[in-house]
């Protein structure tokens, strides 16, 4: 795709169409389909001929490549990513007007550094369940209000005079619900109704809804050369832009299976449908096996001979407060894609994996960073651990390194983005 910055510009434009797991893998389908895959329904019989398909289940999907036929010894070649970020979301019944205030009652998603969603201007998306004029199963409609609604205001200093010296403290269910109107003169819809209303739907007819805040600044390339990305859901959505383009640009190979799987709910422990910890990748492994003619002695030997990749992002070490690293492994911004370690497997690296991503990159000139965390902090963990587990296939956990994670505005750098892509790629074909 051209230079680095090419591909920074195009991360920008993903994660811009993304405010929500259900529009990143709308996007991810519509990239996917231009690129030739087709999409099929999980309730319908699957085409056993060669081709590129899609499956999505709610906020993830299963994508993968095949040929007219599936050679055991060649494996599978996972890559596995998540589609959600933490943020603030809506509540069944989110209309919490006080006083003269239109307010809205959200619950964290996630570990949100709550301070970082204050003084931004938000929108809203996700999707409503409507109930079809003619009867029938509600059919679900994406939505996305790009217009600054809501905001959260931030108590000014002379009301906390300590705020600077002994830091913000917020009460999650008092501090974070975000206003949104005054209750003068003639009283406002309700939020789900002006929602509804944006979206040219009939609130009546709306029977659920999914619905949760997103920053309203723009994806930015940004650095005096361009050196970084800014922008709100890099984790993890990095990864499923660098995951797609990578199965999209994977040379085939005869015989072997690439397979991208971006998953909803990590960032609250996947246990659910659409997470890593469920059925979706297996069933779906399995199914394309029988379609393909395997049997249950193939099938096993196709995981035997698999490598996956567990793609999410890495902590950078960072620049006012480097104490809080394990100073034999420092991370630098833009110094490659980041290979975690941890013995207690909350992340899922191997050595035989490690080594095995290691000759990739060496052979396609990717410098690569080892990390492991301080051992008096507690680590963090992703879908490598659970996704290891259900599949029986050798995991490596690896990331582009970012500043501010979990903020409503993160920030890596180009190059590895770029980097990231290549890597991936080489893995999907290796």
């Amino acid at each position: 795709m051209g230079t680095f910055a090419d591909r920074a510009t195009d991360l920008c434009t993903f994660i811009a169409a993304s405010p929500t797991p259900h529009h990143a893998v709308a996007h991810a389908v519509e990239r996917l389909e231009a690129g030739g895959f087709h999409v099929v329904d999980e309730a319908s019989r699957w085409p056993d001929t060669a081709g590129g398909y899609v499956v999505v289940r709610g906020g993830a999907l299963i994508a993968w490549r095949r040929g007219a036929s599936i050679d055991p010894t060649a494996g599978i070649r996972i890559v596995g990513a998540h589609t959600d970020s933490p943020n603030l979301r809506l509540k069944p019944h989110p209309d919490a007007d006080s006083g003269r205030w239109h307010k809205v009652a959200v619950e964290p998603y996630g570990g949100v550094l709550w301070n970082s969603w204050l003084d931004r201007d938000l929108g809203l998306a996700g999707r409503l369940l409507v109930r079809p004029p003619n009867g029938g199963p509600p059919e679900p409609v994406l939505v996305r209000v790009d217009e600054p609604w809501l905001r959260i205001p931030q108590l000014a200093i002379h009301l906390d005079r300590t705020v600077n010296t002994d830091g913000l403290r917020l009460d999650p269910a008092r501090h974070l619900d975000p206003v949104w109107g005054l209750r003068d003169g003639e009283d406002a819809p309700g939020i789900v109704a002006a929602v509804a209303d944006r979206a040219g739907c009939d609130p009546t007819a709306i029977v659920a809804v999914e619905l949760m805040c997103h920053d309203l600044t723009p994806p930015a390339v940004t650095g005096f050369a361009g050196e970084f990305v800014s922008s709100a859901r890099i984790d993890n959505q990095l990864s499923c832009w660098a995951a797609v383009q990578a199965l999209l640009e994977a040379p085939t190979t005869s015989g072997q299976l690439p397979m991208i799987c971006l998953f909803d709910h990590e960032e609250v422990g996947s246990q659910s449908a659409t997470g890593a910890d469920s059925r979706f990748a297996a069933d779906v492994i399995n199914r394309i096996a029988g379609g393909a003619g395997l049997d249950v002695e193939d099938e096993v030997r196709l995981r035997a001979c698999s490598w996956a990749v567990s793609a999410d992002g890495a902590h950078a070490t960072h620049p006012t407060r480097p104490e809080v690293h394990d100073p034999r492994h420092l991370i630098d911004i833009d110094g490659g894609p980041v290979v975690k370690h941890n013995a207690n497997q909350r992340y899922a690296t191997t050595p035989d994996a490690s080594a095995w991503l290691g000759g990739l990159a060496g052979s396609h000139g990717i410098p690569l960073q080892h990390f492991s965390m301080r051992n008096d902090l507690a680590c963090g963990s992703t879908i490598g651990p659970l996704n290891a587990a259900a599949l029986g296939i050798p995991t490596v956990d690896v990331g582009v390194a970012q500043l501010a994670m979990h903020s409503a505005r993160e920030m890596c750098g180009s190059l590895d983005a770029a980097r990231f892509v290549t890597l991936l790629t080489a893995a999907l074909s290796a």
